[in-house]
């Protein structure tokens, strides 16, 4: 497993971070590198909630697997490369005592032998600066500086 960990420190309250992330099907409207996005399934929030997003040429479906409001989101990833076996991002928001710790984390599972984890490593990087993009895009969203750690 590779994990990824970026955060940001925004001056904002844990509840309107928590506004923008929940807005489960909106994700295009704040993170740049997302084209498009729309539900797949009835559900709106919670557990099992999916959504598709356009993230160039590529089309993923995001279903929610931890939905604890308003502290963490996450979300498998499917549609990445078939090489991958797994990738999961968890969005965690964390009051301080100038706003809000936001941590984007993202673990990738492409199996355990030396060559599954070098792909492992190259798809960290593309997967490393659209997390970055994202949370450039929350912190531009609410309107309020960002720091990043």
């Amino acid at each position: 497993m590779t994990t990824l960990e970026r955060f940001r420190l925004v001056d904002a309250a844990p509840t309107e971070v928590w506004k923008v992330l929940s807005e489960f099907e909106a994700i295009n409207s704040w993170a740049p590198n997302v084209e498009h996005s729309c539900f797949l399934t009835e559900s709106t929030s919670g557990v099992g909630t999916a959504r598709r997003v356009q993230v160039g040429r590529s089309a993923l479906v995001e279903t929610v697997v931890e939905w604890e409001e308003p502290h963490t989101l996450s979300y498998s990833v499917e549609g990445v490369p078939p090489v991958i076996r797994s990738v999961t991002n968890t969005w965690q928001v964390e009051p301080t005592e100038d706003g809000t710790k936001v941590r984007l984390i993202t673990e990738i599972d492409a199996g355990r032998r030396p060559p599954q984890k070098l792909i492992a490593r190259i798809i960290g990087r593309r997967l490393g600066a659209a997390s970055d993009e994202m949370l450039c895009g929350l912190v531009d969203r609410l309107g309020r500086r960002g720091q990043q750690l």
